[in-house]
């Protein structure tokens, strides 16, 4: 799926919100907080339906359009009661084509169902973590974790990191894998481009001054100075666990390689 597949059409407007800016900076003090972002062009949130609440409801797919907020391309949806709403678009929709959300129906790309009634082998997306409350992981563009079986109230899936993992079986999943994905294969090109999306200059630890960074300081090119990397601050940058324990750590039946 290509850009050459988005409709040529202003957004849904009763679909759009504004979205403020966070520069990086404090509101307090104005002191730089989070480091590198900042500037950037205007954008207009989508209010995507994670969730696809319309139940047993059909909907015809009657455009696909790019999100400046996220990698994966939006569809828009009109369902036979009038009303529209974006998804994430699969990859491999057409305009014109029909899905549905409902407890079990086909398996077709783009229908959405709890995971006990995909069959084994089945890619998905846009995966639940709790009943009821919208798709949280696999949203990126061009992922699909993938079914591979069933242990009592839950459903084991291979993530896109493969990771092995356990999700209630009562979880809903969208069939197939988003949209966009030759994203892994965008060139950004010039720094213009990424200032244009709000990222400003990263300077290396090893450039600065003793004091402003732990790498900082030697003369000429020189090394860290280090047994390991460190972050500006002092902690070990690279290598170290962060997961905090977590009562979901029981659900995880092989970490990710």
């Amino acid at each position: 799926m290509t850009k050459s597949v988005l409709t040529k059409k202003e957004p849904e407007k009763k679909l759009l919100l504004t979205k403020k800016k966070k520069a990086g900076r404090s509101t307090q003090t104005g002191q730089i907080t989070v480091r590198h972002r900042g500037g950037g062009v205007k954008r207009l949130y989508r209010i995507v339906d994670f969730g696809q609440s319309k139940f047993q409801i059909p909907g015809k797919v009657i455009a696909i359009e790019y999100d400046p907020n996220r990698t994966a391309y939006l569809a828009l949806i009109e369902y036979q009661d009038g009303e529209k709403r974006y998804i994430l678009a699969p990859h491999g929709i057409k305009i014109g084509d029909e899905i549905i959300c409902d407890e079990k129906t086909e398996v077709k790309i783009g229908n959405r169902m709890k995971l006990k009634n995909i069959p084994i082998g089945t890619e998905v997306f846009n995966i639940e973590l709790m009943p009821g409350r919208g798709g949280k992981i696999v949203r990126g563009a061009g992922t699909a974790a993938k079914v591979l079986g069933y242990e009592e109230n839950y459903t084991i899936l291979e993530l896109p990191s493969k990771e092995r993992r356990k999700f209630l079986s009562e979880c809903f999943a969208t069939i197939g894998r988003v949209s966009n994905p030759e994203h892994i294969f965008e060139d950004i090109k010039k720094a213009g481009r990424n200032r244009l999306k709000g990222w400003r200059p990263t300077v290396r630890g090893k450039a600065m001054r003793p004091v402003e960074h732990p790498h900082g300081g030697g003369k000429g090119k020189a090394p860290i100075g280090l047994p390991y990397p460190k972050t500006p601050w002092g902690k070990i940058a690279k290598g170290v666990k962060t997961r905090k324990k977590k009562f979901t750590d029981a659900l995880i039946i092989q970490r990710r390689k």
